[in-house]
């Protein structure tokens, strides 16, 4: 190996011999034997299977799916337009990579709108919530899953004010209590939670509190260790988290924390962390054009405080909208399902917590297409991550898709990056590296005034990867200062 430059001069070059196939603008570690190669991961985050179709027609205004731990089932709950928009629900049996499907069975014979579900761990019940119609009254029903089946009690009308926009579930396991959120678009879109409870096959509510006027968009979750309910949502371009305690059948607040008020928070989805007891908001930054974050929440007491946002689909990057949230805990990874607005693909990504930052690996095209939505649910039994979705090449069929979180390996550590190849060159060829303090021109797309950090499968990207490597700042959309 040869170092070129100026005694003095902070701006070098280095010449190496590589080892393997090195392409102008690689970023590139130095092996223990002195050679170079390419930054590189080997191996694949996500493995998936087949698409399996649970009813033939398009789910409609509503499409949920929540794990039953009792009984290792996925059930997924939503509006069926091919038979006038009654709730339904479906019993699915994951084995590997795959998922079959009992008989729907419906729950409401009417017009069944944006649906909601959670699973009531102490009573081992499912718990669809829905508007009855656009502008009507939202219910709730009660679910017991049997082998393959689902059968279900009344319903239960829980608010008469009407409401056009998502209705969504959790459990608080600590009270055994369903809590339920959703905006009130007849009185300025005000946020609503109510608290229920299940008895047999019947639930019962309290009574409803305000948790935010005029909010936009809503997702909620229970964070075991703290024994609280999250709320994230948006109003006036900005994100918030706001932890709710329940007591028997009411829910108090704390006082609203932003997230980040550079990013416009809108489609938010959150889950818990349960290895680093963490809450992790998963939402689409608007303000940075449309673009997939994520943030970790610490709660403490009846307040929550957030580290940094990191992008899984870094700004400018395209137009996605964030579908779903899980924590996967096999893999110890926070999971999120999230859409290309061009095309509609889906893509699932992953993050490990490191302290109060989240560190994503690769964002994993699917395969597959969505009409609508696409969210997601861990699977503890078979350690896998199910997405549901409206196949938008298969006349909208409503359609399931098992993925499995790998481990991965990369080439990269802390200490082996020394900077980017300045030229093309072949294996055992003497190739020379672009090193620290010298301006290497061989990007493209950059933003000049960023930092950039060196992923885990050598690309450049705007977040810190596994391990964190600084590769540099970018002065122009093709030009980066090598720091290392």
């Amino acid at each position: 190996m040869r170092i070129i430059g100026n005694r003095g001069n902070t701006a070098r070059k280095v010449q190496a011999v590589a080892s393997g196939v090195l392409a102008s603008g690689d970023t590139v570690i130095v092996n223990a034997n002195g050679t170079v190669s390419a930054a590189a991961s080997s191996g694949s985050e996500f493995s998936k299977g087949s698409p399996v179709v649970f009813d033939t027609q398009d789910p409609t205004e509503g499409l949920s799916v929540v794990y039953d731990s009792s009984n290792n089932k996925v059930v997924v709950i939503y509006s069926d337009s091919g038979n006038s928009s009654y709730g339904t629900a479906v019993v699915g049996t994951v084995s590997g990579t795959s998922i079959s499907f009992g008989t729907p069975v419906v729950f409401n014979s009417g017009n069944t709108q944006q649906v909601g579900a959670t699973f009531d761990s102490n009573s081992n019940k499912v718990i669809p919530v829905w508007h009855q119609a656009i502008g009507t009254t939202l219910r709730a029903i009660v679910g017991t899953v049997s082998g393959t089946g689902i059968s279900f009690g009344s319903s239960t009308t829980f608010s008469n004010d009407g409401t056009g926009a998502p209705v969504v579930a959790t459990f608080d396991s600590s009270s055994n209590k369903v809590v339920v959120a959703y905006l009130d678009t007849d009185n300025s879109s005000d946020g609503i939670a109510i608290v229920g409870t299940v008895s047999g096959t019947s639930i019962s509510f309290g009574s409803a509190t305000v948790w935010q006027a005029a909010a936009s968009s809503c997702g909620l979750t229970f964070d075991s260790n703290s024994n609280k309910v999250v709320i994230g949502y948006g109003k006036s371009s900005v994100g918030y988290g706001i932890v709710g305690t329940v007591s028997g059948t009411s829910i108090s607040f704390g006082t609203r924390v932003a997230l980040d008020g550079s990013n416009n928070a809108e489609r938010l989805f959150l889950t818990f962390d349960s290895a680093n007891n963490k809450v992790v908001f998963g939402y689409t930054a608007r303000s940075d054009s449309e673009s997939g974050a994520a943030i970790v929440g610490t709660v403490s007491g009846t307040s929550i405080s957030f580290g940094s946002p990191s992008f899984f689909i870094g700004p400018g990057e395209g137009n996605y909208q964030i579908h779903g949230a899980t924590y996967d805990s096999t893999a110890d990874r926070v999971v999120f399902s999230s859409v290309f607005e061009s095309g509609s693909k889906i893509f699932i990504s992953s993050a490990s917590i490191s302290g109060t930052s989240l560190v994503f690996g690769d964002n994993d095209d699917t395969g597959q297409t969505t009409f609508q939505f696409s969210p997601i649910v861990y699977d503890s039994n078979t350690n896998t991550v199910v997405c549901v979705y409206q196949d938008a090449v298969n006349s909208k069929r409503g359609t399931a898709l098992v993925t499995t979180t790998n481990s991965f390996s990369t080439n990269l550590t802390a200490e082996n990056f020394i900077g980017i190849a300045s030229n093309g060159y072949a294996t055992g060829q003497a190739a020379t590296i672009n090193a620290k303090g010298f301006i290497d021109d061989n990007q493209s797309s950059l933003t000049a005034g960023q930092s950039y950090f060196v992923q885990s499968n050598g690309d450049l990207g705007l977040t810190a990867g596994s391990p964190s490597v600084f590769a540099g700042t970018a002065v122009s959309a093709t030009k980066l200062i090598v720091k290392g």
